[in-house]
This record gives structure tokens, C-alpha cells and sequence, in this order.
């Protein structure tokens, strides 16, 4: 967790500039709101310009990452990331959305530039520091991959329209965990005994956040556990899916690997991750927890067909779902590229 007054200094408040005192001009002028990405005219005022690959944060809490010069009125506080990379300064807005967003703040309670500089938040780290790259990195491929992955291809065949339709024509049968899974508990490595981020391997915990790594090590690969399986997060029961070989940092974590050859892709097994929390969450907790012995008796609801785990079902509905949500995002940042081309536009044909 990082301060960000401490990290960027102290935030800037804009100033009070009236409708009526406003001078046309070409310098987009920031007030709070969504519309039109909180730019409310263009004018030719004398007013503080922020330097863009800036964050503003309105009055509501809303952040939004600026890449064009701007003005600001006195309910926006600007957060200074300029030295940052373009991408960096993205992520960095995302944490501080995250943080500031909360629905705190309103017509009543207004946020400023104080209450920006007293935001924590949340940041990859390395060697107790922001990892910039890492966040420069992670949004770049983000952005490669959304195009790699078709941004306009996001469009549901007949198959996957179909299975979406037909869901609740499904057959759910109740399987035993253990005849569809080979259920083992994982090897036992303390924190202690690794050094944090010293590898490319992930290192595994009962957390829920960032899919249970807590880092990436090298370690002897005797206690190297085989990826592509589901994992447990013994004492906390936090299911996730690992494609990756791992290591774990406690024997009370179980892996469960598919019986035969059949479902053995990723977008089963996060069907079925799903399926193993949501029928078994309510049984454990951290004094109950979930252990390979207690297992053995548990039970989850899965598609069937004949009486067996219908897996093709399960892989397309994840492929639909993981279409629609693509579908969302690219939509979302169409709308943010239209605005900004406009924002930008606009300026253009003013001066």
C-alpha cells in the first residue's frame, strides 16, 4: 500500500471559473461528471494548465487518466503523474479510481485535493517500491492482448448464442468430488525459506487476490507442483484455477487434478473452479477448513449428459461468457476514444 501524496507530492486544486466568466477559447476545461469525460467547454481563460499523462480526480471521487493539456475548476484535484510512462500513469489511475470511487463523497461531500493526498493504494511492488514496469508492462500487454484476441471479433457463434439460450434446458447431476477429481495436498514451503521475487515461478497462498500468488520464485523443483488444475487454498478455501506449474507455501492446500483425458482445457476448469466454490464455500472457513480427508465425502452440481460431466457444454459456456465480457470492455474503450477524439477535436476547431 502506498501513500499518494508521497508519491507524486501534493495534489493540485483548479480553480472557480463561473459559465458566464468564460472566455471561448481552445483549452479543454475539466469539471466533475461523466459526460464527455467531465470536459465541460473549451476556453481561452488565464487558468493553471496541467500538463497532460496526468489523473484528475472530480468531486464525486472519480478518477479519469488525462493525455492532453487542460484546465480545471476548484472541485477537481490533479493528481501529478507526469514523469510516468503513459501506461504506468493508466494502471496508477485504476488503483486510484479503485480507492477514491467509493460512493463517500457526493454534492454534500465533496473530494479535493487533501483527500487525494491522504488516498492509499494498492501497487505491485518490488523491493518495497512501486514496480513500475511490471504496471507498464501489464497494461501493454493488456492492450496486445484485447487486439491479439480480436477487439472487433468479439461476436458469439451459433454454438456458444445457443448454449447461452438453452442454459436452463442444462441437466445438472450431484458428483462425487473424488470421482471426478484426483484430490492431493500440495507440498509445504514456508515464506521463511524462499526469496521473494528471486524467479519466474509462481509462489501459491490462500489468498484471493491475484489468483493466489504471492510471488514468483526459484526453488527446488522437487517440490514443484504440475499446473493445469484446480487449487485450494486449504485454510481459507479459495478456489482458482493454476495453468501453470507452482509452488505452495502450505501442506493444507489441496490440487485437483481431472480423472481420464476429457475437460482437460482452461476454460473448463475455471467452469468447474466455479463449480467446486460455489458448492462448497458454505460448508468451510478459516475454523472449519477444508482438509483431504473432509473431501472425500463432498459432493458439487455439474452439466451432465449419460449420467457424466458434460465438459463441452462447460468449455463453450465459458467461451461465450469470456466474449461478453470482452465485448464490454472494447465497447467501454471505444467510448473513451470516441470522447477523447472529440475533446480533442473540438480544441482543433476552436483555435
Amino acid at each position: 500500500m502506498f501513500n499518494v501524496e508521497r508519491l507524486f507530492g501534493k495534489s493540485t486544486r483548479g480553480k472557480r471559473l463561473k459559465s458566464d466568466d468564460r472566455i471561448p477559447g481552445d483549452l479543454p476545461f475539466v469539471t466533475a461528471g461523466e459526460s464527455n469525460e467531465g470536459v465541460s467547454a473549451f476556453i481561452g481563460n488565464n487558468v493553471t494548465v496541467f500538463s497532460g499523462n496526468t489523473t484528475t480526480i472530480d468531486m464525486f471521487g472519480s478518477a479519469k487518466y488525462r493525455n492532453y493539456k487542460y484546465g480545471a475548476d476548484d472541485h477537481v484535484a490533479v493528481v501529478h503523474t507526469e514523469k510516468l510512462s503513459r501506461h504506468a500513469a493508466i494502471f496508477i489511475t485504476s488503483a486510484i479510481h479503485k480507492s477514491s470511487y467509493t460512493g463517500m463523497f457526493d454534492y454534500g461531500r465533496n473530494f479535493y485535493a487533501k483527500d487525494a493526498d491522504q488516498l492509499n493504494i494498492y501497487l505491485p511492488s518490488k523491493n518495497q517500491q512501486p514496480d513500475y514496469e511490471f504496471m507498464e508492462n501489464y497494461i501493454a500487454e493488456l492492450e496486445a492482448y484485447l487486439t491479439a484476441a480480436g477487439l472487433k471479433d468479439y461476436n458469439l457463434t451459433q454454438e456458444e448464442q445457443q448454449a447461452l439460450d438453452n442454459y436452463n434446458d442444462l441437466i445438472f447431476n450431484v458428483f462425487n468430488v473424488i470421482d471426478v477429481f484426483d484430490v492431493k495436498n500440495t507440498s509445504n514451503i514456508l515464506a521463511r525459506d524462499i526469496k521473494q521475487n528471486s524467479g519466474n515461478t509462481p509462489y501459491l497462498c490462500a489468498s484471493s487476490e491475484n489468483n493466489g500468488v504471492s510471488s514468483y520464485i526459484s526453488y527446488d523443483n522437487r517440490f514443484l507442483e504440475k499446473g493445469e488444475c484446480i487449487f485450494i487454498g486449504g485454510k481459507t478455501f479459495v478456489v482458482s484455477y493454476q495453468g501453470r506449474d507452482f509452488y505452495s507455501n502450505d501442506s493444507h492446500n489441496l490440487t485437483l487434478r481431472l480423472k481420464g483425458e476429457n475437460g482437460k482445457t482452461k476454460l473448463t476448469q475455471l467452469y468447474l473452479a466455479t463449480c467446486v466454490h460455489k458448492g462448497l464455500n458454505h460448508k468451510y472457513s478459516w475454523g472449519d477448513s477444508i482438509s483431504n480427508a473432509k473431501i472425500q465425502k463432498d459432493t458439487i452440481s455439474l452439466p451432465s449428459k449419460n449420467n457424466k460431466p458434460e465438459f463441452s457444454s462447460m468449455e463453450i459456456l465459458i467461451s461465450a461468457i469470456q466474449k461478453l465480457v470482452i465485448k464490454d470492455v472494447v465497447q467501454y474503450a471505444d467510448r473513451k476514444i470516441a470522447l477523447h477524439r472529440q475533446v480533442v477535436k473540438s480544441g482543433v476547431e476552436k483555435v
